[in-house]
C-alpha cells in the first residue's frame, strides 16, 4: 500500500501568531514570529474576527447556535493581514496564512489586491485560507452581501481575484461589479494557494472544483481521511489531477496539560498526546498541520516554549 504524501515529503507545521489581548501586541507578534521561524516552524497563520456582539440570542450565537456565547478573545482579535504583514516583515522562509479570511466581509477587488500586496512583499509566501462565514452580526456590519448570499460572495472573489492576480490588463464583469481593462499591480510573487474550509456538500463541491485543498479543523482524523479521498475523487469527475488536493489541518488546542490516555478525544492533551495525532493526521494523509498554541500560553515566554517542545516532540516522532 502506498504511503501517504505526508509520510514521504515530511508533515510540514505550523503555528498561530499571537492575535489577542493576551499578548503585547505592539512586541509579541514580531518576537514569536521570529522564534518560529528559528524553531523550524513551516507556516504561520492568522485568523479574522471583527466584533463580538453583546446580543447572543438566536442567529447572534456562536456558530449562530442560540445564547452560545462567543469567546472572549474575539472581542480583542487583529487584523489577520496587518498581523501577517508584521509577521512578513520580520521573517524570510516561513510561509504566512489566513484560517480564515472570509471574503464576504470585504470588497472583493481590495482584498485581492491586499494579497497580492502581501504575496509581493513577502516574496511569494502568502496561503489564502478562506471561508464562507457564519456571523450574521459580521455580516451587517460591513459585508457587501447579505449572509444569505455568503457563498456566492466566497465564489464572486474567487473569480475577481482570478482576474486581478492575472496578466494585464486586467477586466471583470458581473451583476455587482464592473473593472474596465486596466493595469492592476503589484501581482503576486506566485500563484497564491487557495484552501478552502468548510465540510457540507456545497463547501466540499466548491474545493473538488476550484480549490488547492481543504481547510477543516476539529474532524477526527479518520474522517479526515474519508473526507480528503471523497474530495479527489470528485475532483477526478471533473478533470482534475486528485494528487493536486492537498490539507492544512487547523488543530485546535485549548490547554496542554495531559489527559488520561484511556478514552482520550483527538487534539487533547499535553505535548506529546498532540504529536500523535499530528501523526495520525499524517497517516490520513493530511500534509500540512498548524497548531493554535496561543490560547494554551500565557504571554509570550510560555508561548514560544510551547511551540518548541510541540516541534521537538513532532519531529522526533519522524515527522
Amino acid at each position: 500500500m502506498d504511503q501517504p504524501v505526508a509520510r514521504l515529503l515530511g508533515m510540514r507545521l505550523g503555528v498561530n501568531l499571537p492575535q489577542t489581548n493576551r499578548y503585547d501586541l505592539a512586541r509579541d507578534v514580531t518576537e514569536f514570529a521570529r522564534a518560529a521561524e528559528e524553531i523550524g516552524y513551516d507556516s504561520l497563520w492568522a485568523y479574522e474576527r471583527i466584533l463580538t456582539p453583546e446580543d447572543t440570542s438566536g442567529v447572534h450565537g456562536l456558530y449562530g447556535v442560540p445564547g452560545l456565547a462567543w469567546p472572549e478573545s474575539y472581542a480583542h482579535t487583529t487584523d489577520a493581514l496587518v498581523t501577517l504583514t508584521l509577521a512578513a516583515a520580520v521573517t524570510s522562509r516561513v510561509e504566512l496564512g489566513t484560517s480564515v479570511l472570509i471574503p464576504g466581509l470585504h470588497l472583493p477587488f481590495r482584498l485581492a489586491r491586499s494579497l497580492a500586496a502581501l504575496d509581493t512583499a513577502s516574496g511569494g509566501r502568502v496561503i489564502a485560507g478562506l471561508g464562507s462565514g457564519w456571523s450574521v452580526d459580521e455580516f451587517e456590519a460591513t459585508a457587501p452581501r447579505p449572509i444569505a448570499e455568503r457563498g456566492k460572495a466566497l465564489d464572486e472573489f474567487l473569480d475577481y481575484a482570478a482576474a486581478v492576480w492575472g496578466p494585464d490588463p486586467v477586466a471583470f464583469e458581473n451583476e455587482r461589479y464592473r473593472l474596465a481593462p486596466s493595469r492592476v499591480n503589484p501581482k503576486p510573487a506566485r500563484r497564491v494557494p487557495i484552501f478552502l474550509a468548510g465540510s457540507n456538500r456545497t463547501a466540499l463541491g466548491r474545493i473538488a472544483r476550484r480549490g488547492d485543498g481543504w481547510l477543516p479543523t476539529g474532524v477526527p482524523p479518520k474522517k479526515v481521511g474519508e473526507i480528503l479521498a471523497g474530495i479527489r475523487a470528485q475532483a477526478a469527475e471533473l478533470g482534475r489531477d486528485p494528487s493536486e488536493i492537498s490539507c492544512v489541518f487547523q488543530l485546535g488546542v485549548r490547554s496542554l496539560a495531559e489527559v488520561p490516555s484511556e478514552g482520550r478525544q483527538p487534539y487533547t492533551g499535553n505535548v506529546k498526546q498532540i504529536a500523535e495525532d499530528v501523526a495520525a493526521l499524517g497517516e490520513a494523509g493530511v500534509d500540512h498541520v498548524y497548531v493554535t498554541l496561543t490560547s494554551a500560553a500565557n504571554g509570550l515566554g510560555e508561548l514560544i516554549e510551547a511551540a518548541q517542545s510541540l516541534h521537538t516532540e513532532v519531529r522526533a516522532a519522524g515527522l
